[in-house]
């Protein structure tokens, strides 16, 4: 069965975190409603950047990060309770976050949850070894590791009816390092964050690393890749449109206070 193409959209800037978290739920909800009467929904692979942030998962209460969320925002960064999978986490610039809204019922036979996320960390396992001749290690955690106590990369997803929504990020630059220094990522003590630009030595740029990641998603799940033209009319490129905008005005935040390591 041909499938149709996964449609890619970069976000070249940084985006507020609850906005972006309404507009996955804005295509969630155009692609359920499309798929009941139409079938003519289309599966998409958003990538970005997020203005600091740190997220917490579904199964942490709000008393339970009550301290964590008014310490992290008092150095400056948002703080937001979501329902994906995995515990807290830091989101920011110099780290790639992609957001996979795709219709998990349309590969024959239907893939499976477990198969989408080994898929996905498969993705960026590859990516660090074929763009950057980096080697993970083996671990019974979920995420990608350099050696046993440096996490690179995240997964944590969302299926409903299922269509996915949340996914994966991994560090590019060293700025997240002090962000993630400020917390115990995952629930994993004695973990720190790594990154591409600290593994090679070298220095990167998101922006870089696009293509390639856009390539190796299309080979792992099996699908045509196809850039989003957000000038078309269509409700699904207005909505992405409209959140591009908004990042444009919603303001600088390096005069924010960094964490001590960062200083």
């Amino acid at each position: 069965m041909l499938l149709p193409p996964i449609f890619y959209h970069y976000f070249t800037t940084p985006l507020p975190y609850l906005r972006t978290l309404k507009l996955q739920e804005s295509i969630h909800s155009l692609q359920l409603s499309l798929r009941r009467t139409s079938g003519s929904h289309k599966d998409v692979l958003l990538l970005l950047e997020h203005r600091p942030v740190y997220t917490s998962g579904r199964r942490q209460t709000e008393d339970e990060v009550a301290n964590d969320l008014t310490r992290l925002t008092n150095i400056g960064a948002d703080f937001v309770l979501t329902q994906r999978g995995g515990q807290l986490t830091y989101h920011g610039p110099g780290q790639i976050v992609g957001y996979p809204l795709i219709d998990l019922s349309r590969t024959s036979p239907a893939m499976g949850i477990r198969d989408y996320i080994a898929r996905m960390q498969t993705l960026i396992e590859l990516h660090l070894s074929e763009g950057h001749g980096i080697e993970h290690v083996p671990t019974d955690h979920t995420g990608v590791f350099l050696d046993p106590v440096t996490k690179i990369g995240s997964i944590g997803v969302q299926v409903r009816h299922r269509l996915t929504s949340h996914g994966f990020a991994f560090n590019v630059t060293r700025e997240p390092r002090a962000w993630f220094d400020e917390i115990v990522a995952c629930g994993l003590e004695d973990v720190r964050a790594g990154s591409i630009e600290s593994a090679t030595g070298k220095t990167q740029s998101v922006r870089a690393e696009i293509p390639g990641l856009v390539e190796r998603f299309g080979k792992l799940y099996g699908r045509e890749m196809q850039k989003l033209d957000v000038g078309e009319e269509g409700e699904l490129s207005e909505m992405i449109a409209a959140v591009e905008e908004d990042a444009k005005h919603a303001g600088e935040w390096l005069n924010a206070p960094l964490p001590p390591s960062n200083r």
